[in-house]
C-alpha cells in the first residue's frame, strides 16, 4: 500500500517548477547584486525583504548610475504598487486568517507565486491559505539561495558593469511584452518611453523616469476612464489583442 505523502512534500512538487525557474535569474541577479557593489550579506537581505526580480535588478541598475537614494525609493514603490492589486484578488480565498497570517502572505507575495496560488485556488477546493504560503515559502528559499550563490561567484568572476543596464532594459520590455492587452496599452507604452527621454533631459536627474511614469499612467487612466464611461470599451483602442483567461475558464479547464 502507497502511504500519503505529507503536506509539505505535496505542495513542494506542485511549486517545484516554480523555483527551479528561479535558480538561472536569480543567480544572475546576485551575480548583478556583487557588481553593484552588494555583499553577501547585503544580497541575502535584499533578497528576502524585496524578494522581486524586476526590483532588485532596477536597484543594481540605478546603483551603477549613481541615481540618489529617494529616486531608487520612488521607483521601487511603484513598481511594487501592482502588489496591492494581486493582493486584493487573493482576499477572498484568505477570509478567517489572522492579521499575522496576512502580514506574513503579503510580504513574499511576488508575480509568479501568486500565479501558482490563484489557479490552486480555483481549480482545487482543497487548497487553503496555509498551502498557498508554503508555495511563497519555497519560491522565498529558493530565489534567495540562488541569489546568495550567485553573489559567491562574483567574487569569483569579473563583470562588466554595463550588462546591468542590458539585463534591466530586457527585463522590462519583457513585463511590457506580457502586460499588452490592447492598443491603448502600447500607446500608452510608447508615450511613457517618450516622456523618459523628455524627462530626463529637462530634469537631468533619475527623478524624471518617476515624472514620466506619473505622467503616463495619469494619460492613461483618464483615456481609459473616458472610454468606459462613453461605453466604447469594445472599441479600437481597449480592443483586446490576445483572449485573457477568466476565473470561470480556469474553473472548466480544472473540471
Amino acid at each position: 500500500m502507497e502511504t500519503e505523502k505529507p503536506r509539505w512534500r505535496e505542495v513542494l512538487e506542485i511549486s517545484m517548477p516554480l523555483c527551479l525557474s528561479y535558480i538561472p535569474i536569480g543567480l544572475a541577479c546576485g551575480i548583478l547584486l556583487h557588481a553593484a557593489g552588494f555583499n553577501w550579506i547585503l544580497t541575502t537581505l535584499v533578497s528576502l525583504l524585496v524578494f522581486s526580480g524586476g526590483a532588485q535588478f532596477m536597484i543594481a541598475s540605478m546603483l551603477v548610475a549613481n541615481a540618489p537614494m529617494h529616486t531608487i525609493l520612488i521607483m521601487l514603490f511603484f513598481l511594487e504598487l501592482r502588489y496591492a492589486l494581486l493582493g486584493s484578488s487573493l482576499s477572498q480565498y484568505m477570509r478567517n486568517t489572522s492579521k499575522k497570517f496576512l502580514y506574513i502572505f503579503a510580504a513574499s507575495l511576488n508575480d509568479e507565486n501568486y500565479a501558482v496560488n490563484y489557479l490552486k485556488f480555483a481549480t482545487d477546493k482543497g487548497w487553503s491559505p496555509k498551502d498557498a504560503l508554503m508555495v511563497e515559502h519555497y519560491s522565498l528559499l529558493f530565489w534567495t539561495g540562488a541569489n546568495l550563490i550567485g553573489s559567491l561567484i562574483g567574487n569569483m568572476i569579473n563583470i562588466n558593469l554595463d550588462i546591468v543596464d542590458f539585463a534591466l532594459t530586457a527585463l522590462f520590455l519583457y513585463m511590457v511584452v506580457m502586460q499588452i492587452k490592447n492598443v491603448l496599452t502600447i500607446l500608452i507604452s510608447l508615450l511613457a518611453a517618450v516622456l523618459a527621454v523628455i524627462s530626463m533631459v529637462l530634469i537631468k536627474s533619475t527623478m524624471g523616469l518617476v515624472v514620466a511614469t506619473l505622467l503616463a499612467s495619469l494619460v492613461g487612466f483618464i483615456i481609459e476612464d473616458y472610454l468606459v464611461k462613453h461605453g466604447r470599451e469594445k472599441g479600437f483602442l481597449l480592443k483586446k489583442i490576445k483572449p485573457k483567461a477568466s476565473r470561470k475558464v480556469i474553473s472548466k479547464s480544472g473540471e
